[in-house]
């Protein structure tokens, strides 16, 4: 029997390799793609297939795959996860919050909200009152709105988490309080809307926030020496760091004995300067002995970092 023709346009015909069209389509996406997309470039099943069986995609889920390499970064799980929930799903919750920036990432399952079950790796959430304006895409990874994000938050992480998760929003300005409001106004009944509305009527925008009185001590040394305040408490890389100069790609650390004497909290701390190195920043740590008997070195030092291009 002859074959089915197949009526979707050859790849070939469109002047490039297949594999640069998957590449193209996976670096916009985080290293991963879906069969669906790839059937809609106009490769057949069985040229799917084909790359899967000689080590040139990878299946994350099921329909969908990553190219070229199994080693995905935390943003391409998280695309992986919202492709294998179908069209319109996105990501949510802890996970959307992290591609805001507002909190850092998590392992574990990723939270979508989409169509479809639970499944290993994934955590599909039911929406009930998805509005269009609840829809965003950042970073190349479609997510619910910032605002959505922090209703969503507001029923599963604690009050104050919500709270830093609002003053990193407004650190990073993206935070809109009329789109929070016009959300409130169309969510009755939500676990959540409370919560939010309770931060947002105790929040002071501009307000300084710091963990520990060492930030505040490095907040004065900075405003004593004339250097730019940084951002504290910023999430950058998925990882939360105490003081972050986003132009200039620099990072400080400041280390007290209280929370960095112990072999755990040294092995995570390398390991964080580590990935933010890897990432292109440079990381400076201060110790809060240095911090209080080297203040003019210490000021100086960032100084140095600042100017250098």
């Amino acid at each position: 029997m002859a074959d089915v023709v197949d009526k979707r346009p050859d790849i070939r015909a469109l002047g490039r390799p297949g594999d640069r069209l998957i590449a193209d389509l996976a670096r916009r996406q985080h290293g991963v793609v879906a069969h669906g997309q790839l059937l809609e470039l106009g490769f057949g099943r069985r040229a799917v297939q084909h790359r899967a069986e000689t080590g040139r995609l990878h299946r994350i889920h099921k329909g969908v795959y990553a190219v070229g390499h199994e080693v995905l970064g935390w943003r391409g799980r998280v695309m992986a996860a919202v492709l294998a929930c179908g069209p319109g799903a996105l990501a949510s919750h802890r996970d959307a919050g992290a591609v805001w920036g507002v909190r850092a990432a998590c392992s574990g399952a990723v939270n979508v909200i989409g169509k479809g079950r639970s499944r290993r790796g994934i955590r599909v959430h039911r929406a009930r009152q998805l509005h269009e304006e609840d829809r965003a895409v950042h970073d190349g990874i479609p997510v619910t709105s910032l605002a959505r994000t922090l209703l969503d938050l507001a029923e599963v992480v604690s009050r104050r988490e919500l709270e830093r998760a609002v003053e990193h929003a407004e650190r990073l300005r993206l935070f809109d309080l009329s789109a929070i409001e016009r959300l409130l106004a169309r969510s009755h009944g939500r676990r959540g809307q409370s919560v939010l509305q309770a931060v947002i009527d105790d929040w002071l925008p501009g307000a300084e926030t710091t963990r520990s009185g060492l930030e505040r001590r490095f907040l004065a040394l900075c405003r004593d020496a004339g250097l730019p305040l940084p951002v504290v408490n910023a999430v950058v890389e998925g990882y939360e760091v105490d003081a972050f100069w986003p132009n200039k790609k620099l990072v400080v650390e400041l280390d007290s004995r209280t929370y960095h004497h112990t072999p755990t909290a040294f092995e995570q701390d390398r390991i964080r300067d580590a990935a933010l190195q890897l990432a292109g920043h440079r990381v400076l740590r201060i110790t809060d002995r240095r911090l209080t008997r080297e203040p003019v070195t210490t000021a100086e030092a960032v100084r140095l970092l600042l100017d250098e291009p």
